[in-house]
């Protein structure tokens, strides 16, 4: 990466360049105090002249048209850093970044918050949880025998930081066997992750597959309808990745049929619109996007911030880079 003075990243610190921050820079410790910092958390108004910004943070959860919307401005921007661990909402912008331009996730930030919710939908569809709910609405008093995590299989698919931390939670609850798959295959010290290839294989092993995947050309519509054909009668989906991962008409057909039951953070579309028929679909439990959106989030955040901002300010390459600008 080059700066907007000097040569290619690492060569020379930086003095008084413009960053941008969604979190005030006085409740970050230990940042650089050779920068300028302006808070901007998605307002309609800029906090300073977007040209002269030099890192930008993107606002969290403030949706695509918000995030990129300071982009076009900022002919000078060196690195533009997402708090989510997908970029898919600022990917469009990249080809109008200037040349060498950094693009960095947070990666690591989500881990805790996202395999918790994953963890928490899994229990929730597998024990029938808003049954629960229902019948105490209803004043009833239900009783059944619904299916354990304890002795199951689990599909990891987008086997990274998140999907590892989702393994880490998995083990205590005695699943029987967690497979894991990536885009490629490789070895941990777990095990081995299979790549993408040999999901046609391995889909009908689990009770329960879990998508905490990327949304990229490759993974689009990943779990359409060949791939829940696939799934074994009465598995559970369940989607902590990115709605545009699963064709929701594939699964509506699957979970109207009683074949198969899902829990997703996320949709599409998204938000889901009222009268949408998953909302009303029969086995599907439905949260609104919050797998990163707890307590944990804040502190994850201004660690990686701080790391990111000390490094570019000594003139050293930032970390998570994703994509470089051509």
């Amino acid at each position: 990466m080059a700066s907007a003075t000097t040569g290619p990243a690492g060569t020379a610190p930086r003095a008084a360049a413009d960053v941008w921050l969604p979190i005030p820079a006085d409740e970050i410790d230990g940042l650089p105090e050779s920068l300028t910092y302006h808070h901007w958390d998605g307002d309609t108004d800029f906090p300073a002249d977007p040209a002269d910004c030099a890192f930008y943070v993107v606002p969290y959860m403030k949706g695509p048209e918000v995030s990129v919307r300071p982009l076009r401005h900022m002919t000078g921007v060196r690195v533009v850093q997402t708090l989510t661990a997908g970029v898919d909402h600022v990917t469009p912008a990249l080809p109008d970044l200037p040349r060498g331009a950094r693009l960095c996730n947070a990666r690591g930030v989500h881990d805790a918050s996202t395999a918790e919710l994953a963890l928490a939908l899994t229990l929730a569809s597998l024990r029938r949880i808003p049954e629960f709910v229902r019948a105490q609405q209803d004043g009833e008093w239900r009783q059944a025998v619904h299916p354990a995590l304890a002795d199951r299989t689990v599909l990891i698919v987008g086997y990274g930081s998140i999907g590892s931390a989702i393994e880490d939670r998995l083990v205590p609850f005695e699943v029987e066997e967690v497979l894991r798959v990536a885009r490629t295959s490789r070895t941990t010290a777990r095990g081995g992750v299979h790549a993408l290839t040999e999901l046609p294989r391995l889909l009908p092993c689990a009770d329960v597959v879990i998508l905490c995947t990327p949304l990229t050309a490759d993974t689009r519509g990943l779990a359409g309808e060949d791939f829940l054909a696939r799934m074994k009668d009465g598995a559970v989906l369940v989607n902590v990745a990115r709605g545009g991962v699963v064709d929701t008409k594939a699964l509506l057909a699957e979970l109207e049929s009683g074949r198969l039951r899902a829990a997703l953070d996320v949709t599409d579309p998204e938000p889901l619109p009222p009268g949408h028929p998953l909302w009303q679909a029969p086995g599907a439990l439905i949260s609104p996007h919050v797998g990163g959106a707890t307590t944990a989030l804040r502190p994850r955040a201004k660690r990686l911030l701080r790391r990111q901002l000390n490094l570019w300010a000594a003139g050293d390459p930032v970390g998570n880079v994703v994509a470089v600008a051509d």
